[in-house]
């Protein structure tokens, strides 16, 4: 365990997983999280004494690649911990800008470590670490050699909020739920199914409700509330229009999302001072054309994330032919969503990465380390397509 100094008195623990065998130093790799309070596994759900241990995907990362001759460097986001306990002035107060210099410092660590080869560094970022990556590359474009950018986010992040918290669930709605197209959805058909549903009912939903609901597993507390809450205003009984009741909800949602000046937050997911922080960015889109040549660029997407859409990848991938950019990869995975598991093209299917998408990672990694002859898709990428740029290679998809 390593403790990473973030200055004015912050601090946060790290983990270097090393191979076990071979003689180093080794590859070293950074990974950078995705939005809210992760810890340095990135793990997926809260960790119960007698339950089932959720997916930890860094966790994974770590491992596979470690096995395999790098060193890995995770740590945890300032003011997180395990289990998602969480420091509220720290995370609170957290903006995008003050992650960036805390993946700077982690790399500065990673470098420093005797273990790790200098010349030979790599970073690895999920979501939102899609953002911070390649401004950690442009900094320090002597320092790193690859960034890796898995579920990518390319655009303003206010509109890729719009699209997650509103496009979304109301596309939901109107594409699945509304069976015969009247505009109206069932308030006992949605509250029959909560988890397939929650896309829909977390915006009409107080969370004690949903408390309530996890506790007894009794659909009834939420089809009664439902029905007393809009009883008097469907458009038919027993029904909710998607347009005049469902829509003003997922954007009072998202309006509420920045809203709030608080300098203390125990959100887990983002707090107004982070959300604000992002919305006001210049996009990704507009600087991955300064990340200098030099740096090999891997760009991993799932064709039904639901999260960050596929299309971001795209627009990242054609402004880096624009500018000529000589080392450039995206490979797009049919079925997986925003976690690299399978999923629909409505939500986030939660569960350990496909190995297949670990095994891409490490392929790619090794050849632009000069470990083997030529980057070359695995087999067992069960269909992926991939769009490969580089000074020695041609594009190819299939």
């Amino acid at each position: 365990m390593l403790v990473i100094d973030l200055g004015n008195g912050v601090k946060t623990n790290s983990q270097l997983t090393l191979p076990a065998i071979g003689q180093g130093p080794f590859p070293g790799v950074l990974l950078i999280p995705g939005s809210g309070a992760n810890d340095k596994n990135e793990t997926l759900g809260f960790v119960h004494k007698n339950g089932p241990k959720p997916p930890t995907p860094f966790w994974q990362i770590a491992q596979y690649l470690s096995e395999r001759g790098f060193a890995v460097l995770r740590y945890d986001k300032r003011g997180a911990g395990a289990n998602f306990t969480i420091d509220q002035n720290v995370w609170g107060n957290a903006t995008i800008n003050d992650l960036i210099q805390d993946s700077k410092k982690a790399l500065n660590v990673l470098i420093q470590q005797p273990e790790v080869d200098p010349k030979k560094i790599s970073i690895i970022g999920h979501s939102e670490g899609t953002i911070i990556a390649p401004r950690v590359a442009i900094d320090n474009s002597t320092k790193v050699k690859n960034i890796i950018l898995m579920g990518t986010v390319a655009q303003n992040v206010r509109d890729l909020v719009y699209y997650q918290a509103v496009s979304v669930p109301s596309g939901y709605a109107t594409q699945v739920l509304d069976k015969n197209h009247t505009g109206l959805i069932s308030i006992q058909q949605i509250a029959k199914d909560p988890f397939r549903n929650s896309l829909v009912l977390r915006s009409l939903l107080p969370s004690s409700i949903l408390h309530t609901f996890l506790r007894t597993n009794d659909t009834k507390v939420i089809a009664n509330f439902l029905l007393n809450k809009f009883a008097t205003n469907t458009v038919e009984a027993g029904y909710i229009s998607i347009n005049k009741q469902l829509k003003p909800l997922l954007m009072k949602s998202y309006d509420n999302l920045s809203s709030f000046n608080l300098s203390k937050c125990n959100n887990i997911e983002e707090c107004p001072v982070g959300y604000r922080s992002l919305f006001s960015l210049i996009p990704t889109l507009s600087i991955i054309g300064n990340v200098s040549k030099s740096i090999g660029i891997l760009m991993l997407n799932g064709e039904n994330d639901s999260l960050t859409p596929v299309q971001q990848a795209f627009l990242l991938q054609q402004r880096l032919t624009e500018v000529n950019h000589p080392d450039h990869t995206l490979i797009t995975y049919p079925n997986l969503g925003h976690q690299f598991y399978p999923s629909s093209q409505w939500s986030t299917g939660i569960g350990p990465f496909e190995e297949y998408v670990l095994a891409d990672i490490y392929s790619w990694l090794e050849a632009h380390f000069g470990l083997s002859h030529s980057y070359v898709t695995t087999t067992s990428t069960l269909g992926a397509n991939t769009n490969t740029t580089s000074a020695s290679s041609s594009t190819s998809k299939r």
